[in-house]
């Protein structure tokens, strides 16, 4: 499908079906994309110095927080107060951030864990909720504690639910 619609494009450009400056040709793509690979490396480092600790530190916050509320049955009345915050559009946070951060990376690093850590959060939460209490049973009979017991039976069984609710957020 996406090798027939670059043919499409190609076929439509070429002929001029289209506004040719909506739809330039593929060799006026293919040169603009050659004189700015400079550029565009040095943006696509950028983007990544500050996607993957993004990424990152949304996972681990999402996971440590969402391991703490799924398994505490008393935690269940914050989960409207983090909905609550979960709905704020993170744009409208960022004059407030830019305003409090001390370097632009760190607002940037902010807005982007803020934007990306809800539906991770909320995923594990489900996820850990929902784990068959015959396992946790069964860890319990094998006094699995701590950290063996989040490693070999919570993680495992919550994370298909984890690691969908990471995609979402990546979407995002």
């Amino acid at each position: 499908i996406f090798a027939g619609l670059v043919l499409l494009y190609h076929y439509v450009a070429d002929v001029k079906m289209l506004n040719p400056y909506l739809f330039p040709t593929t060799e006026k793509i293919a040169a603009a994309f050659e004189s700015n690979k400079e550029v565009m490396l040095t943006n696509m480092l950028a983007s990544f110095k500050l996607l993957i600790p993004s990424v990152f530190l949304s996972l681990v916050i999402a996971v440590i927080f969402g391991t703490i509320m799924g398994l505490n049955k008393k935690q269940e009345a914050l989960h409207p107060v983090i909905y609550a915050f979960s709905v704020i559009p993170s744009i409208l946070l960022s004059p407030f951030v830019l305003l409090l951060s001390p370097t632009l990376l760190s607002a940037s690093i902010f807005l982007v864990v803020y934007n990306i850590v809800w539906a991770t959060l909320f995923a594990t939460i489900t996820g850990i909720m929902t784990i068959d209490k015959r396992y946790l049973d069964k860890a319990a009979t094998l006094e699995l504690t701590g950290v063996k017991r989040f490693v070999k039976v919570i993680l495992p069984a919550a994370s298909p639910s984890i690691l969908a609710g990471f995609v979402n957020s990546l979407r995002s």
